[in-house]
């Protein structure tokens, strides 16, 4: 889905039954794809209890929330991965000090089809896969058939954080790259959606995108294991090596309706609504 579609999507879906709202208690979202089915769900949940307040929801990538927050035209950036301290810098010189809080936790499922007889993998070897080094699945116990790379695109905070985690497997001096002929799409459903069509298929996505559709495969740091999959549990007592934070970032300490909603999105009520939707509490 195009980040156009998505916005006027989401846009219809602003929340408020105030007639005469005042700025104060609007309250403008956007950014992380990944999120986007999150921060949804808080605003409807919220409208019910605050109706005085509107709070506008639109997706595009962390990328997007990202730069709207650096421009100061969004109250909150919905970012799946940190700002860079390059980000931060940039913002600051626009006079916005960004304020990051953590909302939700994540994990990161490497995922395949079904009908793929591959059920593990290391790190080293996705590394391997998505950089182009391993093309061909028999080379990681499958069949003799060529590894289709598929990805989110590269405003995905999801993009930035599997590189930086997977690919590169942590060193920041690592400069090792998506594999060229890496398919790039613009929406964790689209993932989703490849990878249940395509035997050959290889992608990743958000714990709470993943459905019966593809299978996930354990992974492990080296071949003797364990092989851990994706989980709450394995995700709470760190087992699983492919886990995030997920972040909402303000211009500064937010104070007025702003403050209200962000300290009202890590009540037990609204984490419920993070465990409905497939992702981990943070309480």
């Amino acid at each position: 889905m195009s980040a156009v579609v998505l916005f006027l999507l989401v846009t219809a879906c602003s929340f408020s039954s105030s007639s005469n709202k005042n700025q104060s208690n609007i309250i403008t979202n956007r950014g992380s794809d990944t999120m986007v089915n999150l921060a949804l769900a808080w605003a409807e949940a919220y409208a019910k209890e605050f109706p005085q307040v509107e709070i506008s929801v639109s997706g595009g990538g962390s990328g997007i929330g990202i730069a709207a927050l650096i421009n100061n035209t969004v109250d909150i950036a919905n970012v799946s991965r940190a700002m860079t301290d390059t980000e931060i810098q940039e913002a600051k010189k626009n006079g916005v000090y960004p304020l990051q809080f953590i909302v939700a936790r994540d994990a990161i499922g490497v995922i395949v089809n079904p009908s793929n007889p591959v059920t593990n993998l290391t790190l080293g070897q996705v590394s391997d896969i998505f950089s182009g080094k391993i093309n061909n699945w028999r080379d990681v116990g499958g069949e003799d058939r060529p590894i289709v790379r598929v990805s989110r695109e590269v405003n995905s905070g999801t993009h930035v954080f599997f590189l930086q985690a997977v690919i590169q497997l942590g060193n920041p001096t690592d400069k090792t790259i998506f594999a060229a002929s890496t398919l790039l799409l613009p929406s964790s459903e689209g993932i989703i959606a490849e990878v249940s069509q395509n035997p050959n298929a290889i992608g990743y996505d958000g714990l709470g995108y993943i459905t019966s559709e593809v299978k996930v495969l354990g992974l492990a740091l080296d071949p003797a294991g364990p092989f851990i999959e994706p989980s709450s549990t394995t995700v709470r007592d760190h087992s699983y090596a492919i886990a995030r934070d997920l972040y909402m970032y303000t211009n500064g300490e937010p104070t007025g309706a702003l403050k209200e909603y962000l300290d009202w999105i890590r009540n037990p009520e609204a984490q419920q609504v993070v465990t409905t939707l497939g992702f981990i509490p943070i309480t």
